[in-house]
């Protein structure tokens, strides 16, 4: 790690296996600085919660450090309560990199071992069964955490190379391990963080940076299939609406949409009026076009501005040091606080729902517009132009992105405040940002098909319109969808292309000559 810090983009890739997470020298001594210091601290009998008491509102018992390893197991076990499907491979992979990236910052007091044991289960692709469910994300996430720190002590079920499910201790066997022995700070250090909410709410970052790039295309070559005005892209209009996320769509759709010979394009001199009877002439062309068209900048640009706002939490949160208690070694201080308490992905989370469930919502719209004869400028009725009425086309296609749209609305109502007391009113107040997050997390994976099916309409509309036409950036788009899915000249089951499609557009390295179309300097 440089400077013990990761971005979203390496979190994602170790996440997806892609990269490795090693630490540097600086790393290595805070871990043993902070170590040393809180068994100096044990040695002389100091008062440190969940080292020497006992949990939440039982920590009114005090516990003889010689009972360490039996108080840190017993709090994994109590908290191993968890329920529901297990978490992704993605997301439980991002989780430990962002708990050993806490956990090296130096303020955890953790067994150097153990950030070395969990760097090694990266490095070896060994992941938890971690159920999804059961954390309020009050004391960080304890429950999904909990079943991390089991794992690593050789009880549980845990994945090898994405393997079918086995036993913790064979796994460890066939490693050569030995199951790792939680003591002194070890397990509280590993529970009482926001690791799993910021793991999963890292992913969700990169993955909705991506999907707005991806409907800027859509939204491009959407407007080129309607023959929409290219004024609407102008910058200068978001210059005097200076929102950043609008005008760096102004400036995308403005600039990728120079090429193009489908749309209307802007006259720099006015235009006069023609000369009328009766002081009227009705049933002209409108001189702009419906919002999907021309309010394109501003709704995706609301939506980018979201995403950014989010991401800055995540990477503050990501490089954060989220347990309790804090050790200061420098200061030889111990400090019981709340920094796990984790608010602000909950809200940041919500936000970004709310963004992506629009976003949804901008993509449907756009289908069902330029699959009705009746405004499609032409082409025709659900992109089916060979016996329309024998054949649907896309039709049945049309109907599963509205269903979506549906789903993810009834889904939307905020988890950060729904706060319930838990914990014997210890936890008078919970954030629930793992809820959120994981909502978040369904929702792009909702999006993510949507707009699969938005680009199997709209890539068949350009073969039908004339692809020659199309602005550059829609003719390599084009191009890069036919690799996944074919032209729909028959009716045919859609499902398939659409998963396809879909796990493509989400794939970061299946995307990224798309994401250079607009970012070529970056992507």
């Amino acid at each position: 790690m440089h400077d013990g810090r990761l971005t979203l983009d390496e979190i994602e890739a170790i996440a997806l296996g892609n990269m490795a997470l090693a630490l540097s020298e600086s790393d290595r001594r805070a871990v043993e600085k902070a170590h040393e210091f809180l068994c100096d601290a044990i040695e002389r009998r100091q008062l440190i919660y969940g080292v020497t008491t006992g949990y939440g509102p039982l920590a009114t018992t005090h516990v003889d450090p010689m009972q360490s390893a039996l108080l840190q197991k017993n709090l994994v076990y109590h908290l191993c309560s968890g329920v529901g499907e297990p978490l992704s491979r993605p997301h439980v992979r991002a989780m430990m990199a962002a708990r050993a990236i806490s956990l090296v910052r130096g303020h955890s007091g953790a067994n150097p071992a153990l950030v070395e044991r969990l760097l090694a289960w990266l490095r070896a692709d060994l992941i938890p069964e971690v159920p999804s469910r059961g954390t309020v994300g009050a004391s960080g996430d304890l429950t999904p955490l909990a079943h991390l720190a089991r794992a690593l002590s050789g009880e549980g079920r845990v994945s090898l190379k994405g393997g079918e499910w086995m036993e913790s201790a064979i796994a460890h066997q066939q490693l050569g391990w030995q199951p790792l022995l939680l003591q002194g700070k070890d397990a509280i250090s590993l529970v009482n963080g926001t690791s799993t909410t910021v793991g999963i709410a890292a992913l969700n970052a990169t993955g909705a940076q991506r999907a707005i790039k991806l409907s800027t295309l859509l939204v491009l070559l959407y407007t080129e299939l309607l023959e929409g005005h290219r004024e609407a892209f102008h910058p200068a209009i978001g210059e005097l609406r200076p929102h950043p996320g609008q005008r760096k769509l102004h400036q995308w759709l403005w600039s990728l949409s120079e090429s193009s010979q489908l749309l209307t394009a802007w006259q720099a001199a006015s235009v006069p009026l023609p000369e009328m009877e009766n002081g009227i002439e009705q049933h002209r062309p409108l001189p702009q076009d419906a919002y999907t068209l021309r309010c394109a900048p501003q709704a995706l640009g609301a939506v980018w501005d979201v995403v950014e706002q989010h991401a800055q939490t995540v990477r503050l949160e990501l490089n954060a040091v989220t347990d309790n208690p804090l050790l200061f070694p420098d200061n030889d201080t111990v400090l019981h606080g709340g920094n796990f308490f984790g608010q602000h992905l909950a809200f940041a989370s919500d936000h970004l729902n709310n963004a992506l469930i629009q976003m949804a919502l901008y993509s449907e719209r756009r289908i069902a517009r330029v699959t009705d004869p009746l405004k499609s400028k032409g082409l025709p009725a659900f992109m089916q132009p060979c016996d329309t009425g024998l054949h649907s086309g896309f039709m049945g296609a049309q109907v599963t992105a509205t269903a979506l749209v549906a789903e993810l609305r009834s889904q939307a109502i905020p988890a950060s405040i729904q706060s319930i007391p838990t914990n014997a009113d210890n936890q008078d107040i919970v954030p629930l940002g793992t809820i959120a997050a994981r909502r978040a997390s369904t929702s792009i994976d909702y999006l993510y098909q949507i707009l699969a099916i938005e680009a199997l309409v709209l890539v068949q509309g350009a073969e039908l319109k004339g692809a020659h036409l199309l602005s550059q950036a829609s003719q390599a788009f084009c191009a890069w969808v036919r690799t996944h899915a074919p032209t729909l000249e028959q009716d045919r089951p859609l499902a398939e292309d659409i998963a396809r499609l879909s796990h493509a557009l989400s794939d970061p390295d299946e995307v990224a000559s798309l994401m250079a179309l607009l970012d070529p300097q970056v992507c």
